[in-house]
């Protein structure tokens, strides 16, 4: 019998009204936001967007307003979109405010209150019963059968079962029993408010696409700054006026400026968004859809990631009577049911309720006597019709039952494959002594059906795993080998164990299928910022407060959109919306070919950008004989106009089914094979048909070098040059597709979107030449019949240049080094 317990009048109003003005409301600390208007103008300001807005100065400046306007049009969409995209972003601390509920019940003045939970103060007596949410940090003065789910601060998936003196902390709710504490620290002082800090404070680093895009622009701005520079040296040795050779020059420099790279960008990770949407992966950040692609090392959780976080009963061992019966006992000692479909109390006890309906065990019979759980007993047992049906920890239950063979054996069985076991007994009336062992059972909370594919494609893929969770060492091994995750070092250590030194701890886990356990928020960030230190990108997963540091301070954070928290949800960079560790690997796939999609559409601008260039150095380097091919104002519409749909329809390329064999391509964006495909290959392939069309209609009209031609002839031999370039991009568009399949071998309706945008890219261009405004604005003509068939010639002229050069490269790799 429990002895009673004295009743604590808890504070007066006035010493409550007066601890409140001291310490402040209970609420967390509200991070600062930045205002919408600041977020629209980062996405205005960043390296590329000033590129951008300095060209468009550039273009007013040279008397080109048509360019200028066009260009901030571009921005401004482009800004827009990514603004839209990013919006909600990063307001885990504020949801870490709706975790404390809106009202507590206390005793103040000697009675029992409901109060608003943002006026609770130190010192305040906090009465809990099953149900509640913990509304500050307490001190337990009483504690009656109580129990706590703390998985979302801590990571354990079983409610812990805290008696009088020890904790109980804000965010954590009562899933069984009651309690009498006292209020030990509010609102900012809280352990909630802890992470809180520790997640606001974690930054988020660069995506490895946003490193790799800041060197492609600097060196495309370096490159137009150079080519611009020596323009105008030539210009002014040519005799140009030196204003009209700057003018010359900053029109040159704008014209290398790939407008159309940003949008393409941007909108290619928002198709890939959608994509990984349609297969449950909520993108939150337009730029973790390539970087999950990128990722080497993944930190995943236990509960709710691995497993399905509910508690089921795995095994039953009973030696000597049947398993309902065993069953009966342990449900009749529980008070947690599964109720109208819905699990009320403890996890464990719904669990071996639902195992008891199952086997049709008789659960009925008018209870006499409850003798609660608690901390020290170890034990709950009932009395129904005379007999006690007791359930607990075997080494609590086990000295009081009469020997039984083989019980040892069995529970060192289920506890070696990370069972949670509890010995079921009965016996006569209320004593607790010399009872009748009915059986073992073991309960666990299993891993998810599709978990152990996914760990053999992430390894195939060459992506490192590790199980980082709070719960206990022995269940997270048992649950990692099930799995297959757990390593053939069988690497396990536990929070404490970890190296103080950021070096030796990224040592220590950089490598496959380590289990680290029982680790805390702090933990889980130095872990992230270790495996970073060695070069890993690193995708870190989980559902609870406590992942919400981790998940920013990783390069992406990966929730889950179910079970998880509303904090864990919005730190992440990727939620999962049906928590299935599987769709991760659905999402590396799409992140892996959105990154090869980004490679093939800088190829198709690069290859245009050469082809834009070709008539300025042809034009400088023949002392102006060779008359310009095409305008600055042509060359935006190439940029914006044509080629903006066929970049973002290579943007869509369904992935390879190769993608996910070996490790992940992280290196640079632009390396030596696409320079040498742009340069070497495609490039001089189109510059060489472009400046034929427009040299064979300059020719036919009686054109020749050193005579300066007819305006008319100029016009049309312009317009003549644009289309070997558009329909050249026709081809190239197609060529770009694959990097070593040339274009008859690849299917064509595996991406209908580049059908469609090569359509659109020939309307484009019959309205840039056949409208005749449109044509006079940017410098062109409608070609003649000689001219189409010139321009024509474009297309075989690429996919020629293009098998040739893939033949080469499967000969040298046949041959070998």
């Amino acid at each position: 019998m429990r002895t009673a317990s004295p009743v604590r009048p808890g504070l007066t109003s006035a010493e409550a009204a007066a601890r409140l003005a001291a310490d402040g409301p209970n609420t967390l600390p509200a991070a600062r936001r930045a205002s919408p208007v600041v977020l629209l103008l980062r996405e205005m300001a960043h390296f590329f967007a000033l590129l951008l807005w300095a060209a468009a100065g550039l273009a007013l400046l040279a008397g080109m307003p048509q360019l200028a306007v066009a260009i901030v049009v571009v921005v401004l969409l482009n800004g827009a979109f990514a603004f839209a995209q990013e919006y909600r972003a990063d307001r885990a601390a504020q949801r870490l405010g709706e975790l404390i509920p809106a009202n507590a019940v206390v005793r103040r003045d000697g009675e029992r209150r409901l109060v608003p939970a943002a006026e609770l103060v130190a010192g305040d007596v906090v009465l809990l019963e099953a149900g509640d949410r913990v509304s500050a940090d307490l001190e337990l003065a009483e504690a009656h059968a109580l129990a706590v789910n703390e998985s979302m601060l801590t990571g354990e998936s079983r409610p812990v079962r805290p008696g009088a003196g020890e904790a109980a902390h804000a965010g954590t709710f009562v899933v069984e029993g009651q309690a009498e504490a006292v209020v030990t620290a509010t609102g900012a002082r809280t352990r909630l408010a802890a992470i809180a800090r520790l997640t606001r404070e974690a930054r988020r680093p660069p995506s490895p696409l946003a490193v790799q895009l800041g060197k492609v622009v600097r060196i495309v701005a370096g490159i137009a700054l150079a080519v611009g520079a020596a323009f105008f040296g030539l210009a002014v040795l040519l005799g140009m006026d030196p204003g009209q050779g700057f003018l010359f020059a900053l029109g040159v420099t704008v014209a290398l400026v790939p407008e159309g790279l940003l949008p393409t960008v941007t909108l290619s990770l928002a198709r890939a968004a959608q994509r990984m949407a349609a297969r449950n992966a909520l993108v939150r950040h337009l730029e973790a859809v390539e970087t999950l692609g990128s990722a080497t090392f993944i930190c995943t959780d236990k509960t709710g990631t691995l497993t399905r976080n509910e508690m089921t009963v795995a095994e039953v061992w009973a030696p000597s009577c049947p398993r309902p019966e065993v069953m009966r006992s342990a449900v009749l000692s529980s008070t947690g049911r599964m109720s109208g479909g819905r699990p009320v109390g403890d996890p464990m006890e719904v669990a071996l309720h639902v195992e008891a309906l199952r086997v049709g065990a008789d659960l009925t019979g008018e209870v006499v006597r409850r003798f609660p759980f608690d901390p020290v007993r170890r034990r709950a047992s009932v009395v129904v019709g005379g007999r006690l049906h007791l359930k607990g920890a075997p080494d609590a239950v086990l000295p009081l039952c009469r020997p039984a063979p083989g019980v040892e054996d069995e529970l060192a069985r289920m506890s070696e494959h990370g069972l949670r076991v509890l010995a079921v007994a009965t016996g006569q009336g209320e004593d607790e002594r010399d009872l009748e062992l009915l059986g073992l059972v073991g309960l666990h909370d299993p891993p998810r059906d599709d978990v152990a594919e996914a760990i053999w494609k992430c390894r195939i893929a060459g992506i490192r795993l590790a199980m980082v969770t709070g719960d206990h060492p022995g269940t997270a091994r048992a649950i990692a080998r099930e799995v297959g995750l757990l390593g053939p070092d069988e690497l396990v250590v536990t929070g404490a164990e970890l190296p103080g030194d950021d070096a030796a701890l990224g040592e220590l886990l950089d490598c496959d299928g380590v289990v680290v356990a029982r680790v805390t928020p702090e933990d889980k960030l130095r872990i992230a910022r270790a495996l970073r230190s060695r070069g890993h990108v690193v995708a870190m997963t989980g559902d609870g407060v406590n992942d919400g540091p981790a998940l920013r301070e990783a390069d992406i954070g990966v929730a889950m959109g179910r079970s998880g928290t509303d904090v864990a949800r919005e730190a992440a960079d990727l939620v999962l919306l049906d928590d299935h560790f599987a769709t991760i690997v659905a999402a590396v796939e799409l992140g892996r070919a959105t990154y090869a999609n980004v490679r093939r559409f800088l190829t198709y601008h690069l290859t245009d950008n050469v082809a834009e260039l070709t008539p300025f150095a042809v034009w400088a380097l023949s002392g102006g004989t060779i008359p310009l091919a095409i305008g600055v104002l042509q060359v935006l519409a190439l940029d914006i106009g044509t080629d903006l749909l066929p970049a973002l329809a290579l943007g869509a390329e369904p992935a390879n089914p190769r993608t996910m064999d070996g490790p992940a391509r992280t290196g640079n964006l632009v390396d030596r094979r696409v320079l040498a495909r742009v340069f070497g290959v495609l490039g001089p392939a189109q510059a060489l048909a472009e400046m034929a069309a427009f040299a064979g209609v300059l020719l036919l009209g009686g054109w020749r070098p050193g005579l300066a031609p007819g305006a008319g002839l100029l016009a049309a031999a312009s317009g003549t040059a644009f289309a070997a370039v558009v329909l050249g991009q026709f081809a190239n568009a197609f060529a770009c597709r694959s990097e070593s399949r040339w274009i008859g071998r690849l299917r064509w309706r595996a991406n209908p979107l580049l059908l469609g945008a090569v359509a659109f890219e020939a309307g484009m261009l019959l309205f840039f030449l056949a409208v005749p405004p449109v044509a006079r604005v940017l410098g062109g003509a409608f070609p003649p019949a000689a001219g189409w068939a010139l321009a024509a010639a474009a297309i075989p002229v690429m996919v020629l240049a293009d098998a040739a050069h893939k033949g080469w490269r499967a000969r040298k790799r046949t041959k070998g080094p």
